[in-house]
């Protein structure tokens, strides 16, 4: 076996069940400890399928942030199970260097290991997978990125959460700019399925044991929804379709035809849990009856034209975050909800848990 550990097998196939890891350790390194990069720390560490086979995670997590241990300890147990223990803690077990600590895990991720690396070297250089989640800035991704090639295996996975920086803008430094790939997640990815796969053009989507193939089967695995987009657009698709939603809304909003509590109630009470048990375009499919979504367009097609014509076309950029519009809106949403808590958010969290049991009965992940 070669003395750098494979990320997974390339030996025609993309197999992660039984991919080729060194002492069957699977190492991924998580640069960015926000939220999303705990909240995938979380899923890699406790998902079943990581413990298939006796195997086990070692997640490595590099961010330069003051007090990221007690950051860690205080957060990461809630993204460790759906329904951790009040008294789930970490607690620093050791320091094997002066460049890592150590963090214990609870039963069952005893197994798994925790380290929290100050240096980026040591975060990447043996990692079977390299997962970002560093801020949204071009420069500061390019350079990141131009510095975890030269420092991690080569047959390392590259993956970038970004909420819109393109894989071809981010790898412009790189050598082989075709090793990343966005992997974007609909937040918090510990819960939600969906992944966005965003290739730079000119990526071999399909060859077997290709970066592509191998991310899809390692998320397969994990029980999730990965879609690989044809076209780097800006928002990807699952953020073009919500916020294409938050702008009808603050349009609505903005002409006085309903309060942005009332447009929740309409969504929540309508096409929210209709969406969520088929799409807009089975909906509407099934909706057109014999017909189809060919009747739908035929029998209600002016209707449909009139509200595309009438769209609202609030501009951000234009007029300015600090604009009236935008004060009045946030003023609005703030006294309907106040301030939201970890009590709220747990709530909301729980109900989406439920939601996606029931839509999955039925289903192949």
């Amino acid at each position: 076996m070669s003395s750098e550990p494979a990320a997974f097998s390339r030996e025609g196939h993309s197999d992660t069940h039984n991919a080729d890891y060194k002492d069957n350790v699977l190492r991924i390194a998580i640069i960015g400890a926000g939220t999303i990069g705990l909240s995938f720390a979380g899923l890699h560490l406790s998902h079943p399928a990581n413990r298939d086979g006796g195997r086990k995670v070692e997640i490595r997590i590099y961010d330069p942030r003051p007090g990221l241990r007690d950051y860690v300890e205080r957060t990461l147990p809630g993204y460790l199970s759906p329904s951790p223990p009040e008294n789930m803690i970490l607690q620093t077990s050791s320091s094997d260097s002066n460049t890592t600590e150590r963090i214990s895990l609870p039963p069952p991720l005893s197994s798994h290991t925790l380290i929290l690396s100050t240096s980026l070297a040591d975060a990447v250089s043996a990692a079977n997978i390299v997962q970002e989640q560093g801020p949204e800035s071009v420069s500061t991704k390019q350079s990141l990125w131009s510095e975890i090639e030269s420092l991690a295996p080569p047959t390392a996975l590259f993956w970038s959460s970004t909420s819109g920086i393109p894989a071809s803008v981010q790898s412009q430094g790189m050598k082989n700019p075709r090793r990343l790939i966005v992997v974007h997640p609909y937040n918090p990815p510990h819960i939600m399925p969906l992944l966005e796969l965003v290739p730079a053009p000119g990526t071999d989507l399909d060859s077997p044991g290709s970066d592509v193939q191998r991310t899809l089967d390692y998320w397969r695995r994990l029980g999730r929804e990965p879609v690989v987009l044809k076209e780097e657009v800006s928002g990807f698709v699952a953020n073009r379709l919500a916020f294409a939603l938050l702008r009808e809304g603050v349009e609505l909003v903005n002409r006085g035809v309903a309060t942005p509590e009332e447009i929740d109630r309409v969504v929540e009470q309508s096409m929210g849990p209709r969406w969520a048990v088929r799409g807009p375009f089975w909906s509407y499919h099934a909706g057109g009856g014999e017909g189809g979504l060919r009747g739908i367009l035929g029998n209600i097609g002016d209707t449909i034209q009139r509200c595309w014509d009438d769209a609202g076309k609030p501009d951000l950029k234009r007029e300015g975050r600090g604009s009236e519009w935008v004060g009045r809106l946030c003023e609005d949403v703030e006294r309907s909800y106040g301030k939201l808590g970890q009590e709220e958010l747990k709530e909301r969290d729980e109900k989406t848990r439920r939601v996606l049991d029931v839509t999955r009965e039925g289903r192949t992940l």
